[in-house]
């Protein structure tokens, strides 16, 4: 998208007040662009990656050379932030709204069906949901095909707090009275909440919280171990609630629940199906959005760092950071959406290239998973606002939009 209509597109969101957990706003009512300041310094090279590289991936896919192809024309909620297919069956998927704090379950073999009702979550979630509040995330549990159990991820009020829930599903329905509060984490600020979850291929569930919002990370939590703020946690939740594991890295530091910690807003975390790598957005404050690949114990780097450039102070301290895969500036987009490493069958030039977007200009990239030094590559230039990715059972990708509509990776452009 050139930048004259990416500005024009990324004014319209500000009137209609647009996105949530993954826009980098801060102080006030959030909005769908950040609030820019001056950044305090750069660092202009770039160290090696601490986690370790997956596979190669084949053919170097061509930029440009991809489309989002619309699927599912029925399915056209407003705000919608997830789309999740459900475990066992292959003919149905369910989708959040965000600010509806509704899961309603859809036929992808026939959309025109009408959704039913998974679970209503208004009663429960924060009245009045500032813009990046509401119901932000879902996981079914690995043994969801007999035990019924999938977690949410939402905002309450009163105090304003997140919420990891446990519900069971029955004959398609999730009975409201089958709520289990797994963990509640108190919120200074009404943005940067986070909402991904995700089961990891160990087992365990992990959590991506952002650092509490307002600006600049006021009160230090993504550099602070005593907080779950700023954030990706893993626990046990095989229980009734909750347990740490024991080979959680600070157990004694710090909060155990913490995996990896230095984070501003990670919006959505996915982990490689092949591999088992974790993968992460971090939603930028003033110049750069963030790719990241988690490893146990990592420090991400906020609010030290933003990107590759020091944040508070020129020059900051970065031995013990692990920087970003991959950035790109805030002319290109203004919030990054986490995405998938690709391992379908449709595309098979992408394979190993971790896909991932921007809410405000629709732009999609991949990055080689197996080079730490390559640079990313523009598969769409630019379409609607991208709030989530979503995999099917075969690894095919899909991007969830605020313009009520669902796509599917496609070859094109």
């Amino acid at each position: 998208m050139i930048a004259m209509l990416n500005r024009i597109f990324i004014v319209a969101a500000l009137i209609v007040m647009t996105f949530t957990g993954a826009c980098g706003s801060d102080d006030g009512p959030p909005s769908a662009t950040h609030t820019r300041e001056p950044s305090p310094g750069a660092v202009t090279t770039r160290p090696p990656i601490s986690a370790s590289p997956s596979p190669a991936p084949g053919v170097t896919p061509i930029a440009g050379a991809y489309a989002a192809e619309p699927v599912f024309p029925h399915v056209t909620f407003p705000r919608m932030v997830g789309l999740y297919f459900v475990p066992g069956d292959p003919d149905h998927a369910v989708v959040l709204t965000q600010i509806e704090g509704r899961i309603r379950r859809f036929n992808v073999r026939d959309s025109s069906q009408d959704a039913s009702i998974v679970l209503d979550l208004r009663d429960r979630m924060i009245l009045n949901p500032d813009n990046e509040e509401g119901l932000l995330g879902l996981a079914f549990a690995p043994d969801f095909e007999t035990s019924g159990r999938f977690f949410v991820h939402y905002t309450a009020g009163n105090p304003r707090r997140n919420v990891i829930a446990r519900y069971t599903l029955r004959n398609g329905v999730a009975d409201p009275v089958s709520e289990t509060i797994i963990l509640e984490v108190p919120q200074p600020f009404a943005n940067h909440n986070g909402g991904a979850l995700a089961f990891g291929p160990d087992g365990m569930l992990y959590i991506a919280l952002g650092d509490g919002g307002s600006r600049g990370d006021p009160q230090g939590n993504g550099q602070r171990l005593d907080t779950l703020l700023g954030k990706i946690l893993r626990i046990d939740v095989s229980g009734d609630t909750y347990d740490i594991p024991s080979d959680n890295p600070f157990g004694a530091a710090g909060r155990g629940e913490i995996w990896a910690y230095g984070f501003r807003n990670p919006w959505r975390i996915s982990f490689d199906r092949e591999t088992g790598d974790l993968w992460a957005g971090d939603v930028g404050q003033n110049a750069w959005e963030e790719v990241n690949r988690v490893s146990r114990g990592g420090n991400y780097g906020w609010n030290t760092m933003e990107g590759f450039d020091c944040y508070l102070t020129t020059p900051c301290d970065r031995d013990e950071l692990i920087l970003p895969r991959a950035v790109y500036p805030t002319s290109e987009g203004c919030a990054i959406t986490g995405g998938y490493v690709y391992r379908g069958q449709a595309l098979p030039e992408l394979r190993g290239w971790y896909i991932y977007g921007d809410y405000c200009s629709g732009r999609v990239w991949a990055i080689n998973t197996a080079d730490d030094g390559a640079e990313p590559i523009v598969l769409i230039d630019g379409g609607d606002r991208i709030t989530s990715f979503a995999e099917d059972p075969q690894g095919e990708l899909y991007l969830v939009t605020f313009g009520e509509r669902i796509y599917r990776l496609a070859r094109g452009g």
